[in-house]
């Protein structure tokens, strides 16, 4: 069993990964060969639709490292869903869009693998909850 020296987290667009910056410099401080990465990265996300996509990366004492790709994050599939750029900077005051119930739903669903619910739906309090929270509106 290696030794795990460092974990890393980083968001790339699925498929179209490179290595400048954020990404190369952050690589090349745990000593990771950037260009295999990058490769072995944009094989495994090539099927993710241009979606900012998180990696989990335990990088080895002996340089080498294995990585898990996430799903992309909550908030950018309900930004995604809802049509608007950001969220709003008063939520509970200002409301800047709305999706549907079937919509959460949607992206409940697809988080679902990285999500601790027990069940679809609690998943999908999970989702209107962070909704919720950047002042985009849940319409049945």
């Amino acid at each position: 069993m290696k030794k795990i020296t460092k974990r890393i987290k980083v968001l790339a667009p699925a498929g179209k990964a490179t290595p400048a910056p954020p990404l190369g410099p952050t690589l090349g401080q745990a000593g990771i060969n950037i260009g295999d990465f990058v490769t072995k990265f944009n094989a495994a996300t090539k099927d993710s639709a241009e979606e900012m996509v998180t990696a989990h990366i335990n990088v080895f004492e002996d340089r080498t490292y294995d990585f898990k790709v996430m799903t992309p994050p909550t908030s950018g599939l309900i930004l995604k869903a809802a049509k608007v750029e950001k969220g709003s900077g008063a939520p509970n005051t200002v409301k800047v869009g709305k999706i549907s119930r079937a919509q959460a739903k949607e992206i409940a669903a697809k988080k679902m693998p990285d999500l601790t619910a027990k069940d679809e739906e609690g998943a999908i309090r999970i989702v209107t909850g962070s909704a919720r929270s950047m002042g985009i509106e849940i319409k049945d």
